[in-house]
């Protein structure tokens, strides 16, 4: 008898644990941090809801437009400064796929990241790039704070990239 009981509760909570869903990507980007501690992570991305327009003191430094790897992806991507913090900025035409599972934002040593990877996945390298932040959301105007201990110097472009499986959805050379 006990072990009939027992039959009936592993059958049950085996059901109970393959009903759970994976996470969506909003509920992903709060959690992103733990999911794989090997990966350099920069910092949390910025509200842009009360930020749309640009202010007179901000100074880009670079830009680029992004070009599409693993899935279509487009728009600007802008290197900022204002008071003396660093700034990833997307436009309101960014646009990617709503594929990914772990999308992020990275900063990357080459300055072709689409040329200097092979397809279907464009997969990176460890040590050539730096993810600065989950990636807050498929289109539209997003900024993210680059922490002032990275040398923006050592980076050529900027990427939105899935972590997960190792897939560079589109990339942006970044020019002066």
């Amino acid at each position: 008898m006990k072990a009939k009981h027992l039959f009936i509760l592993g059958i049950t909570a085996l059901l109970m644990v393959s009903c759970i869903r994976e996470p969506s990507n909003q509920q992903v980007t709060t959690t992103t941090t733990s999911t794989n501690a090997s990966l350099p992570i920069a910092s949390n991305p910025l509200n842009t809801s009360s930020q749309s327009a640009q202010s007179s003191d901000t100074t880009t430094l670079k830009s680029g437009t992004f070009v599409s790897g693993e899935h279509k992806t487009q728009g600007t991507v802008r290197i900022t400064n204002k008071d003396g913090k660093s700034f990833i900025e997307l436009d309101e035409s960014f646009k990617t796929s709503t594929l990914g599972p772990d999308l992020v934002v990275v900063l990357h040593r080459s300055d072709n990241v689409i040329s200097s990877t092979k397809p279907p996945s464009y997969s990176l390298k460890e040590g050539d790039y730096i993810v600065i932040s989950p990636l807050q959301k498929f289109s539209g105007t997003q900024k993210y704070l680059i922490p002032s201990n990275i040398n923006l110097a050592e980076y050529k472009s900027a990427a939105i990239w899935c972590r997960k499986f190792n897939a560079t959805f589109g990339a942006a050379s970044l020019s002066s």
